[in-house]
């Protein structure tokens, strides 16, 4: 086995018919594992699923919509990936929800609790889900894309970036819960990402113009920028890390953002 082999490996990766999570799943289908393709529309999961496995040359993603809202979706996304796949080796919470721009003054308190619920609590849930069966199989990987914006402060995205900042405590608590169990939990913290997702972040270009200008590497990232650490953080070669956040930001963070 080398070091970034995931042969043989069951991995679940949540809003990946699209963006981050799609090539997420595209890299850890080249290394070998068998990816479930999750998010709110199966149509969507099907359409990746099958450019996955062309992709691939082999039968490597299964597509099983879940709404990340719904705890009884999530259970039945486990439940039917260990009937079709198997066991769960790989998680990657990557789906989330930003419902809300705008001052935290402005926000409603059902936009709020939205905001918490997709990215921490149902979080909470899949891995609560997922961790006793890899315990009982001598250990697992879990990883949670969290973000830059859990680190920095915003007049517009405050609430998404609160959670993002509880998703970095997340990690760091469950590491010590599920470590002896030989389950590692880590983080991914992209900066702003060419997807639809942060799509009110770059889609100017006078704004684009700005972040590329405030980031050392001269550019905005790109989804397929993520994939490779998430292979990593997935991999033997990683099997002594877990509690971490791994920045990925082209250097914005370091550099004092804008």
């Amino acid at each position: 086995m080398t070091p970034f082999d995931l042969e043989g490996k069951t991995a679940i990766i949540t809003g990946s018919s699209r963006g981050i999570g799609k090539s997420i799943a595209e890299a850890m289908a080249i290394a070998g594992a068998n990816v479930v393709i999750s998010s709110r529309r199966q149509d969507s999961c099907e359409a990746t699923a099958e450019s996955i496995n062309e992709l691939a040359g082999r039968d490597a993603a299964t597509p099983i919509a879940a709404s990340i809202s719904s705890k009884e979706e999530l259970e039945a996304l486990v439940a039917t990936t260990h009937d079709r796949v198997g066991p769960v080796d790989i998680l990657v919470c990557n789906a989330a929800t930003n419902p809300y721009y705008g001052p935290m003054s402005g926000i409603s308190d059902d936009a709020f609790r939205k905001v918490f619920d997709n990215n921490v609590l149902s979080n909470h849930w899949l891995i609560g889900m997922v961790a006793p069966s890899m315990a009982e199989r001598g250990g697992g990987t879990i990883i949670v894309v969290s973000s830059i914006g859990g680190m920095l402060g915003s007049d517009t995205i405050g609430a998404y970036n609160i959670a993002k900042a509880a998703d970095f405590q997340l990690v760091r608590n469950l590491a010590v819960e599920l470590g002896p169990n030989n389950i590692r939990v880590n983080a991914i913290a992209p900066g702003v990402i060419r997807t639809d997702f942060a799509k009110a972040l770059w889609e100017n270009p006078e704004a684009e113009a700005a972040l590329n200008k405030a980031t050392p590497l001269g550019r905005i990232g790109e989804p397929a920028d993520i994939a490779g650490a998430a292979v990593f953080l997935a991999a033997p070669a990683s099997r002594h890390i877990t509690g971490q956040s791994l920045v990925i930001d082209g250097g914005f963070t370091v550099a004092g953002g804008m």
